[in-house]
């Protein structure tokens, strides 16, 4: 495998405190630092790059115990292809203890190969857990943004500090600024998990508070990286990139809206190789723009996301895939519930049942993109399901829920709805006493449907409470959930924003909500 996917071999732990100037407590300065990472043989040698090489910013991602993968990608004209060269160019790398770099721990160099558009993906090692470092790039004579990450407790840690998460999704670009990262960074999570829609296909709209680049919808892979470069540019998004390590999985925005496997949402436009082709583009750019490990380096149409990530005892974290391995989504209750239908396909269901059941830890997470709990959208007696979640799919869900009785502490951690739902997770929808096995969090979106009308919210949902008795939270403002997670339960909080269509808003807790240990079920607190 090439240098920048994979543990960089050259790299070797850094001797301390080189950075201070002797007898002062200055730092060198940035043009002196970047002399010091490269002997003067290499310094005469190197190519220049534009200064705005690094405009896309720093990222982390997928702690473990020692290391944290590293992110950047160069691009000096972002919007337009990347701007870059067409040629490998070195790029350097350090992770230091302190802000200044004073304090050096690892360094090793890597590539940007033009195949991936000219992004780096550092997978560092030899890191000590539960611990917060800073890091950044260097490329033909530039440096990079700092960032800074954390990586995850040690195996045996109880976790009794707690571990913080934020859980984020759905940012479309046009509908509205990225404001909720801004209030993010001052709760200064552990970790971010991303669980869906990180970009939006759509096509640009004159009327939008942001208008999409390009004149359409992407299906080359030059155009899902001038997409992702836009998104990227969002100063708010950028800035809780470079201050905390992210998990990332994808939903179906990120290639076309509601597509199942390789059935793309409008087959009589897209043929078989055509899609084909456009999943090959869409995943290869999501790849190249997210702090994600070398086995996620597409092949072809396909990629791996679905991976578990341990924070010590104290919570088992299972991202799941519910775009690549489903059935086509289902158009009637029968197909609904057809037993046939599979939504995580036979390989990730095992592997998620054998995680769950094997687990020995206090919390077991489960990143999934869409909706668990079951959405009845008809007012009275009958159902009305939303197909494309997991009500589409029920006889799978339904088992699931099932399995969940056997496991300790189930917490399901969702996006996709541009709502906050959250839920008390049962074994069977049609018995509301039937018993109650976990709890889902719903996350608002980022941005996704804007500043919504909550008149309108509220006439179309409010007549639905009863016919979903487990729902116990739903509200439709923009936002993002954070969670703090302690062995004896996780307390959590709807954090909202008071606008995204403008570039600033004002942030408050709009619901605190409480899951104790060893009692399934989540309760307003």
């Amino acid at each position: 495998m090439s240098a920048d996917m994979t543990a960089d071999p050259t790299a070797v732990p850094a001797p301390g405190r080189r950075r201070f100037l002797t007898g002062g407590a200055a730092v060198l300065g940035a043009v002196a630092t970047a002399q010091l990472w490269l002997p003067a043989s290499a310094q005469a040698a190197e190519v220049p790059l534009p200064e705005d090489v690094f405009s896309l910013g720093v990222a982390s991602g997928d702690p473990l115990p020692d290391g944290v993968v590293l992110w950047t990608r160069l691009a000096p004209d972002p919007p337009a292809g990347g701007g870059m060269p067409a040629r490998t160019v070195p790029v350097e790398w350090e992770v230091a203890s302190d802000a200044r770099f004073g304090d050096v721990v690892r360094r090793g160099h890597t590539v940007a190969r033009p195949a991936l558009g000219h992004s780096v993906h550092v997978d560092v090692r030899g890191l000590r857990p539960g611990r917060t470092y800073w890091f950044r790039f260097r490329a033909g004579g530039r440096i990079s943004p700092t960032g800074r990450t954390r990586t995850a407790p040690a195996p045996t840690a109880a976790g009794t500090g707690g571990l913080r998460v934020a859980l984020a999704s759905c940012q479309n670009w046009q509908q509205g600024y990225f404001t909720p990262y801004a209030d993010m960074l001052a709760q200064d999570p552990d970790v971010v998990l991303f669980v869906g829609d990180y970009i939006y296909e759509s096509a640009p709209s004159a009327t939008a508070v942001r208008r999409h680049e390009g004149s359409g919808e992407p299906y080359s892979l030059t155009q899902y990286r001038n997409r992702y470069a836009q998104y990227r540019s969002d100063p708010d998004l950028a800035a809780m990139h470079a201050h905390a390590p992210f998990v990332v999985t994808f939903d179906d925005h990120e290639v076309d809206n509601d597509y199942a496997g390789q059935v793309p949402q409008d087959p009589g436009k897209q043929a078989p190789d055509a899609f084909a082709d456009r999943l090959t583009a869409a995943y290869q750019a999501y790849y190249e723009h997210m702090p994600v490990r070398a086995t996620a380096v597409p092949d072809g149409p396909h990629i791996k996301m679905f991976r578990r990530l341990e924070f010590g005892r104290l919570a088992r974290l299972n991202v799941l895939d519910t775009r690549q391995y489903r059935s086509d989504q289902a158009t009637t209750q029968a197909g609904a519930q057809d037993p046939s239908m599979t939504m995580l396909g036979a390989r990730q269901k095992k592997w998620l049942l054998d995680g769950l059941h094997g687990s020995g830890a206090r919390w077991n997470l489960i990143a999934s993109q869409i909706m668990m709990a079951e959405t009845d959208l008809k007012v009275g007696d009958g159902k009305l399901w939303y197909y494309d979640a997991w009500d589409g799919y029920q006889a799978e869900r339904n088992a699931l829920l099932q399995e969940f009785r056997q496991v300790r502490n189930p917490v399901v951690l969702t996006g996709d709805r541009h709502l906050t739902m959250v839920s008390d997770l049962r074994t069977d929808y049609a018995d509301p006493g039937s018993p109650v096995v976990g709890a889902e969090f719903v996350g608002t979106s980022i941005s996704s449907n804007g500043d919504q009308d909550q008149a309108a919210f509220h006439a179309q949902f409010d007549p639905l409470r009863g016919d979903n008795p487990h729902w116990k939270l739903v509200d439709a403002h923009r936002g993002y959930h954070l969670f703090d997670i302690r062995p004896g339960g996780i307390d959590a909080r709807v954090r909202t924003v008071s606008t995204v269509v403008r570039p600033t808003a004002e942030a408050a807790t709009l619901a605190r909500l409480r899951v104790e240990a060893g009692r399934p079920g989540v309760s307003l607190a």
